[in-house]
């Protein structure tokens, strides 16, 4: 029976994430966040499980590919579009907020064929993406000429769209040692982003998405520097 466990937990993300897409369709971004929220630590989970029950499939692999193209794919698109559809009163161009749910099946696409990126992303990986685009709705109110303005909300689209493609080389959070030097700047994003977001919760997102990016740049240059 173990080896139906981690594809159970994959489910369960994909499950979550269908969820999630009705709630933000329905305008509820509080459910749709927790939603997200579910499916990232199902996403985070399946693996994990997998390795430590010795039971890595291939199935399981593009399980969880399909999953993350509903939970952190089609779901951000559906973000983007219901707050273009707040921004314009053009019939045709809140679909564009799709934009991101088709560079998001590129970036899944190439992250199965990438042999580059079995320790590191290359590119911004889809649960960030997500994230970021899911805190948007809870900052409207705070800056409605900016998050209400069609044009920044198109700009961000492709923005997003093309970080998901890029040649960016951004850490994951796997560790092959636990020491200070080679771990610090993902040490140091970790106890940051954690105190912005117990300040300042979900608005926090888009800095640490910033931050994300910096540490990344700051932590590859220091292993270039050390070899």
């Amino acid at each position: 029976m173990k080896k139906y466990i981690p594809n159970t937990i994959t489910c369960l993300n994909l499950f979550s994430g269908c969820i999630g897409v009705l709630w933000v369709l329905k305008g509820e971004y509080t459910l749709a966040l927790y939603c997200v929220l579910a499916s990232g630590i199902f996403d985070f989970f399946d693996g994990m499980v997998a390795r430590l029950l010795h039971v890595k499939s291939l199935i399981g692999k593009e399980l969880d590919s399909l999953a993350d193209m509903v939970s952190f794919g089609f779901l951000p698109g559906a973000v983007m579009y219901t707050l273009l559809l707040q921004a314009t009163d053009h019939v045709y161009i809140p679909y564009l907020g799709f934009i991101i749910t088709v560079f998001s099946a590129l970036r899944l696409a190439k992250f199965n064929l990438d042999e580059r990126q079995t320790s590191d992303f290359i590119g911004v990986n889809t649960p960030m993406n997500t994230f970021l685009i899911v805190s948007l709705p809870f900052m409207v109110s705070s800056f409605p000429l900016v998050l209400g303005n069609v044009y920044f909300l198109l700009a961000l689209t492709l923005g997003c769209s093309l970080l998901l493609v890029s040649e960016l080389r951004l850490f994951s959070m796997k560790l092959s040692s636990v020491g200070w030097r080679e771990n610090k700047f993902k040490y140091i994003f970790l106890l940051v982003s954690l105190a912005l977001v117990l300040a300042f919760k979900v608005t926090a997102v888009p800095i640490v998405f910033v931050l994300y990016i910096l540490f990344s740049v700051l932590h590859f240059r220091q292993q270039v520097a050390d070899v």
